[in-house]
């Protein structure tokens, strides 16, 4: 499985910017996906603003073959592995004494996730932090306010993971609800799309499972009404770089970009009648995501349509970001690489 660092210059973001260090103290934070793995290096200017020193992304897959074993498989733990050495080593060289490795999805429904934990610990001298999925959706939600710079809004955030979908409801730092629903894009795509391209058949059946579980929701939320819908994580911003046309990833014209249900329908009908060879080929649909696209799509749209959402707004910051700023703001001290 591949991956690559999706920025690729310096550039500004969200009130951070890049920075080619100083004295500051520095901190690292990494975000360990079912899918991605992702690493953020920075100066702390304060507990709520950080200059970025180095970020990547890569794609393991870590949770792949996960189903119905639950156990992680060997190929993927050697692909993480090896990244997260690389990872350790990059924060080292930035002289980063703070570090915080957090593991959702995948990790935490392992039944060999003290063997993976043990592992990394050893090859690389992270520790791994297994959160469960209301802590996921409250460092996601730190992530995307900064970011986005909500202030006070009244939002629902969608997090479209590998292995799970977190939706948030909240108004300002206030966590109204949290619900974590097992709807991940790598168990949509291994459960369910088998053909290349998708079939019709293959796709309403994974539309079937997706509304079964997203029209819970609204029994297990309070009241959506006045609330923004923000989509999180890998599928919306991919969208939202296809639907800009972007041929190098520009996190300035992805954060906070909107898209419209019709235009979401448009994409995942695009993208789902396309065989992965040819969906492969569209600017900034990476390898390790070009075959999960379209159960994140239909997770959506099917979102969009259910809980009665014209749009949702895409948010470049997420986990990775609130792993970071929790750090900061409590001043965690994982021991120093």
């Amino acid at each position: 499985m591949t991956g690559q660092n999706r920025r690729r210059y310096p550039a500004t973001c969200c009130g951070v910017v890049h920075s080619t260090g100083g004295s500051l103290a520095v901190y690292a934070a990494i975000d360990v996906g079912t899918n991605t793995l992702r690493l953020l290096v920075a100066d702390a200017v304060s507990p709520d603003h950080f200059t970025v020193l180095h970020e990547e992304q890569t794609i393991p897959r870590l949770g792949e073959g996960l189903i119905p074993s639950r156990l992680l498989q060997d190929a993927p733990i050697r692909r993480s592995l090896t990244i997260l050495k690389r990872f350790a080593e990059v924060a080292r060289r930035l002289k980063a004494t703070h570090v915080a490795a957090v593991a959702t999805s995948a990790v935490r429904e392992a039944g060999n996730r003290e063997e993976f934990v043990a592992a990394v610990l050893l090859e690389s001298g992270l520790s791994i932090q297994v959160i469960d999925g209301s802590e996921e959706a409250r460092l996601t939600l730190l992530g995307v306010r900064h970011g986005l710079r909500l202030g006070s809004s009244r939002v629902l955030v969608m997090d479209i993971g590998g292995g799970s979908t977190e939706f948030i409801l909240a108004k300002g730092e206030t966590i109204e609800a949290i619900v974590s629903t097992g709807l991940g894009v790598v168990k949509l795509t291994e459960a369910h799309l088998t053909s290349d391209p998708p079939t019709p058949g293959e796709l309403q059946a994974m539309e079937r499972v997706v509304a079964d579980r997203v029209g819970r929701l609204r029994d297990e939320l309070p009241d959506l009404q006045g609330t923004a819908l923000i989509g999180a994580a890998g599928t919306p911003t991919t969208l939202a770089a296809i639907d800009l046309g972007l041929t190098v990833y520009t996190p300035d014209r992805v954060d906070g970009h909107r898209l419209s249900m019709t235009r979401t329908r448009q994409l995942l009908h695009e993208l789902a009648t396309k065989p992965l060879a040819e969906r492969s080929k569209i600017p900034l649909l990476e390898p390790g995501r070009a075959d999960l696209i379209v159960a994140g799509a239909t997770l959506a749209v099917t979102v969009m349509c259910m809980l009665g959402y014209d749009e949702f707004m895409v948010s470049d910051s997420g986990l990775r970001e609130g792993i970071l700023l929790d750090l900061l703001r409590h001043h965690k001290k994982s021991p120093p690489l």
